[in-house]
């Protein structure tokens, strides 16, 4: 069923384009996108990740560069204690899903196939960075639709736990 948001929804794939062949919706919805809030430290390592990867991903990647581009970008420390940062552990739920879902926001690397995990490169992974709690982002997923994410409660976050490298 399209309307249902299953596990490979979580998976990275390719930017969704608009109907008239241009770059994902991100453009044509970029003012109605919620405020970001990004660690300095979460930046700095998916830039590098991002130039890497840039050869073979391409325009996997478009969405996430947005986001980072778009965010406020501050130090460690000066992340608010309900902003979903990298290796956050997040309550979310996705229009059309199967209810509350938690994951943990991780790099590639991590992500392991675990349904613990999702991938900051997936499509949910992208929409969750740099929202805080209460906050809801509409999100282009991978069948062409148009999805809600809301972050429901924040877990754990490194920064409020004083981890300042994870």
């Amino acid at each position: 069923d399209a309307s249902s948001v299953g596990p490979d929804l979580l998976e990275p794939t390719r930017p969704i384009a608009s109907r008239s062949g241009h770059r994902p919706f991100t453009e044509k919805i970029m003012l109605a996108l919620p405020p970001l809030t990004l660690s300095s430290l979460d930046v700095t390592r998916l830039e590098r990740l991002i130039e890497l990867l840039q050869r073979s991903h391409g325009d996997d990647l478009f969405e996430l560069e947005a986001e980072l581009e778009r965010g406020e970008i501050v130090e460690p420390a000066q992340i608010p204690g309900d902003v979903v940062t990298m290796n956050s552990r997040v309550r979310f739920t996705v229009t059309g899903g199967e209810g509350v879902r938690e994951r943990t926001l991780c790099y590639p690397k991590d992500a392991d196939g675990s349904i613990e995990n999702v991938s900051v490169f997936a499509p949910v992974g992208s929409a969750l960075l740099g929202l805080t709690v209460g906050q809801e982002i509409d999100w282009p997923f991978p069948d062409g639709q148009i999805r809600t994410i809301r972050v429901e409660e924040l877990v754990y976050q490194p920064e409020r736990a004083g981890d300042w490298e994870a």
